[in-house]
Formats: structure tokens, C-alpha cells, sequence
């Protein structure tokens, strides 16, 4: 496995696994990488800094140890730090993965699906897929509640 610091032109930069470099080029030419706070598929590699160990007589922080609070001055506009970001992704990665569970992936079906179980043509249960901006907008046009998630989710079958 292999980590990269990958950037959308938002200028937000995000961290994402891959098991090779090969694969990492694969899915981002398929546009299947998505920015998790804009969902720009339009990524690149980020500048990433060396993971070097401290010298052996130097102090490291303690482990969950508090971020750092922004600099003052910094303005209403400022762009916290990427280590923040990075830390409040995965607060809210892990509050949709609570959110999905006991949730059934049905792909892209999901319209005709939640279509289906707003009329009571099908028991309603919890679902989650993909459809397009159209059917998203159609179904809020027919009454039909959806939600957006926030971040991107992988389909079963594309999990390693």
C-alpha cells in the first residue's frame, strides 16, 4: 500500500491509499477520485513532506496530542491547516460510516429505488447508491427525501 497527498484545483488537499502507483494513476484517469470536500475528480499528487523520525534525545508529541489552533490574524477567509482538515474528514467519515450501517448499496438504481419506495411499490429500508444531478433533482422535484452524503463512497465490489 502506498499513501499520497493529492490536491483538486480547489486547492484542497486530502490523503488517500492505493495499493501501487500503477493504481493510484489507474483510478484518477478513470475520474473514480474525488475530492472530499468539493468532489472535484480533477486531482493531482500533492507536494508531500518526508516522514523522518525525530533525533533519538528530541521530544515527541504524545499520541492524540491537540492540534495547534490557527494563527491569529488569519482572517475569516483563512484556510485552517491541512492537518485539520485532515483530522475533521475523518470525524465526518466516520459519522457517515455510522450513518451507513444496516444501509443497503443499490448502485445506481438508487432513483428507481428510492422512487419505488416512496410510492409503496417497495418497503421502505435504508439505502444509499449514486444518481446523476438530474434524478437527484427530479426526485426532490417529486417529494421524495434524499440526502447528499458528504464524502464520496466506495462500492462494495471496488473494496480491496
Amino acid at each position: 500500500m502506498i499513501v499520497f497527498d493529492l490536491k483538486c484545483p480547489g486547492t484542497h488537499v486530502f490523503e488517500a491509499w492505493f495499493k501501487s502507483s500503477a493504481a493510484y494513476e489507474e483510478q484518477r484517469a478513470a475520474g473514480m477520485i474525488a475530492c472530499p470536500v468539493c468532489g472535484d475528480t480533477q486531482v493531482s499528487k500533492a507536494v508531500m513532506a518526508p516522514n523522518v523520525a525525530p533525533k533519538g534525545n528530541q521530544a515527541r508529541p504524545a499520541a492524540g496530542a491537540q492540534l495547534p489552533a490557527p494563527a491569529p490574524g488569519g482572517g475569516a477567509g483563512a484556510e485552517p491547516p491541512p492537518e485539520v482538515l485532515k483530522q475533521a474528514i475523518a470525524v465526518v467519515a466516520e459519522m457517515q460510516a455510522k450513518l451507513l450501517e444496516g444501509s443497503q448499496w443499490v448502485g445506481m438504481s438508487f432513483a428507481d429505488r428510492a422512487r419505488a419506495m416512496h410510492s409503496g411499490e417497495e418497503d421502505a429500508a435504508p439505502i444509499h447508491g449514486q444518481a446523476t444531478l438530474e434524478q437527484a433533482r427530479e426526485l426532490v422535484e417529486d417529494g421524495v427525501e434524499v440526502a447528499l452524503l458528504p464524502l464520496p463512497v466506495v462500492p462494495p465490489q471496488a473494496r480491496n
